[in-house]
């Protein structure tokens, strides 16, 4: 005779209904997750290529053989200038006129590019301002000119000073600030990025 009650079914425990519509449910917003986070890496990866295929980069220096003062992107995008400024001792002057003044120049025998504003292509030369090599100009006026440009290189680089703000084609903008734009570079960092380009007073910004 058997002892005791019904014994339970030792299966009983693994033949328990499961909740499949649950585990579908994580499963699905762990994929949905994880593809989340790849469309957003992949986006990030392509914001980063589009930016170094548009990054500009603008210095300015000196063209001794060519009597100038010359703007160059360097960089593989357009630089577009939304301000510029030329101080002399400090002070913001208006057009390469009042600069050739108080560096103790005559304001004529020189041609001029705008600045300000202005569009420079990758590997683009802007010539700001050049002292002119007039064609069929006799020796003792060429001798003049390069005197002229020597005169204003040796001021210039002591009390000539200039801040450019230009953007890329994605609207992020630096600033190109060279406290020495004429003669021996003393400063490695002259261009560094900022939020947005200065609003600088009409009085004070270079128009030329």
């Amino acid at each position: 005779m058997a002892e005791g009650g019904p014994r339970p079914d030792a299966g009983a425990a693994s033949r328990a209904p499961r909740n499949w519509d649950a585990l579908a449910a994580v499963v699905a917003a762990l994929i949905g997750f994880l593809a989340l986070c790849v469309s957003a890496y992949t986006a990030s990866i392509q914001r980063q290529q589009v930016r170094a295929q548009v990054w500009p980069y603008l210095e300015g220096g000196n063209y001794d053989e060519d009597q100038s003062f010359v703007l160059v992107n360097k960089g593989v995008g357009p630089a577009i200038v939304r301000s510029a400024q030329i101080f002399i001792d400090g002070k913001p002057q208006p057009n390469w006129n009042q600069v050739l003044q108080l560096l103790g120049l005559e304001p004529h025998g020189f041609s001029q590019s705008t600045i300000n504003p202005s569009v420079l292509t990758p590997t683009e030369q802007l010539r700001a301002i050049k002292f002119n090599d007039r064609v069929g100009a006799s020796e003792d006026e060429k001798k003049k000119q390069t005197a002229r440009w020597e005169q204003f290189r040796a001021q210039a680089e002591k009390r000539m000073t200039i801040d450019i703000c230009f953007c890329s084609t994605l609207d992020e903008c630096w600033m190109y600030s060279d406290p020495n734009p004429i003669g021996y570079k003393r400063y490695t960092q002259l261009v560094k990025p900022v939020e947005r380009c200065p609003q600088i007073a009409a009085a004070e910004m270079f128009v030329n």
